[in-house]
């Protein structure tokens, strides 16, 4: 099975926002789901969302407003549906 990118801005405004933060909580939350075998974590230095907070992209769907505070919910509401919808549909 090919690994998919899940990818984490990681641009100056996102590093401002505390991407260093979230990115080991986002690790976390793969290994704890069960996805390491499905994703591929991935930084890119803009996603050209510097407005919209921290941002992640999956496929062509971009998920904003992530926070160190906030990653855990925003991971579990919006961003495992989209890739579990990918795997059911597949």
């Amino acid at each position: 099975m090919v690994k998919e990118p899940l990818i984490l801005c990681m641009g100056s405004a996102c590093h401002q926002l505390g991407v260093y933060e979230v990115l080991p909580k986002l690790q976390a939350l793969i290994r704890d789901y069960q996805l390491d075998d499905r994703l591929i974590l991935k930084g890119s230095f803009c996603l050209e969302t510097c407005s919209d907070g921290i941002t992640m992209k999956f496929r062509d769907q971009c998920f904003i407003k992530i926070s160190p505070q906030n990653i855990e919910e925003k991971f579990v509401q919006e961003i495992l549906p989209a890739i579990q919808s990918v795997a059911s549909c597949c």
